[in-house]
């Protein structure tokens, strides 16, 4: 029998006996046909408190959406969106001094960059879009944002390469200047700003460049924005210097206008010639179960993403699915990617 001791001692250990729960235990017995104890298992009513779950740990809330997008944005939508930031506050800053100091330049300028900013949010906002996935209603996805972006800029760009050739006219016809130091401080001071945007795209800061990709296109745009707002900023230039500027922005600006012009306006694409076209349709017109193809349509979603559809009649009881093989293959070697052929009989 058990001592006391011993039995408060294990009663320490594993609680108090009840019935309400029942567990196998194990106890030693003599074995009949042995000298060594063996162990049996019997049902014990040994009652053990009910292990308490231990929560997780708490982890903190969980990111919104927005703030997981903003951390897997791209560098340029970073720099960009920082940008726009440092022009929104100086705008609105340059905006309040002449307010109340009633210098209307100071509005004036405040205006116009407001302008500007409203163009970059555009084409942050394209590069952000660009990122989804194509749904049931904008079926090719959403990167021809970052063209329509391109060719918004394109035509404000332009339209500034005007205003600063009627600025330089006017100059040489008036032959006048005015100093205005406080317009001089306010043109360095967003000049220093808009310096940093074109660190920023100073890889997009050519004249000949290869637009790969919408993105191509859209960053472009932006780095000619900034760099002409930047040029913009110089006041008291020289009517020469005008005339150099109006022209080199337009000059810089004109590919971008008519790349992306072209692309909304889906012509074929630029880097195929239009006789290889006609020669996929002959050599397919010679196979000997086609009789016609007609209806050959080719453009370019995107910079590097041309598509195009194709309509092709087939003879009577012919196999179409060698001539679709033959015909997907032909054009797949001149780059178009997706292509869509409807056959007839």
């Amino acid at each position: 029998m058990d001592t006391p001791t011993a039995k408060a001692a294990w009663n320490a250990n594993y609680g108090v006996v009840s019935s309400g729960d029942r567990r196998l235990a194990f106890s030693r017995q003599l074995s009949s046909n042995s000298a060594t104890p063996r162990l049996a298992r019997s049902d014990s009513s040994i009652a053990m408190p009910m292990p308490i779950p231990i929560p997780p740990p708490y982890q903190g809330p969980k990111p919104s959406k927005k703030l997981l997008r903003l951390a897997t944005a791209s560098r340029p939508m970073r720099r960009l969106a920082l940008l726009l930031a440092l022009n929104v506050a100086y705008s609105a800053t340059e905006l309040a001094i002449g307010l109340f100091t009633g210098r209307v330049g100071l509005v004036s300028d405040a205006f116009h960059l407001t302008f500007g900013c409203g163009l970059l949010t555009f084409s942050l906002f394209a590069m952000a879009a660009s990122r989804t996935k194509p749904d049931n209603l904008y079926t090719y996805g959403y990167k021809r944002l970052e063209v329509l972006a391109a060719f918004t800029n394109a035509v404000f760009l332009l339209f500034l390469s005007f205003s600063l050739a009627v600025e330089a006219l006017h100059a040489f016809m008036q032959d006048e200047s005015e100093h205005k130091h406080y317009l001089i401080v306010s043109a360095v001071t967003n000049l220093l700003v808009n310096l940093l945007g074109v660190w920023f795209f100073r890889s997009y800061a050519r004249v000949n460049i290869v637009y790969r990709n919408a993105e191509d296109m859209n960053y472009h745009s932006v780095c000619l924005h900034v760099l002409a707002d930047s040029i913009r900023r110089i006041e008291n230039a020289e009517v020469l210097c005008l005339g150099i500027v109006s022209v080199a922005v337009f000059m810089l600006v004109l590919p971008l206008f008519k790349a992306t012009g072209n692309i909304l306006l889906q012509i074929a694409p630029g880097n195929v010639p239009p006789s290889a076209f006609a020669k996929c349709s002959r050599q397919i017109i010679a196979c000997e179960d086609v009789s016609e193809v007609w209806q050959g349509r080719f453009w370019e979603l995107v910079p590097g993403q041309a598509v195009g559809s194709l309509s092709i009649r087939v003879k009577s009881g012919a196999d179409d699915r060698a001539v679709l093989e033959y015909a997907h293959g032909l054009y797949q070697d001149l780059g178009i990617q997706d292509l869509t052929v409807q056959t007839e009989s």
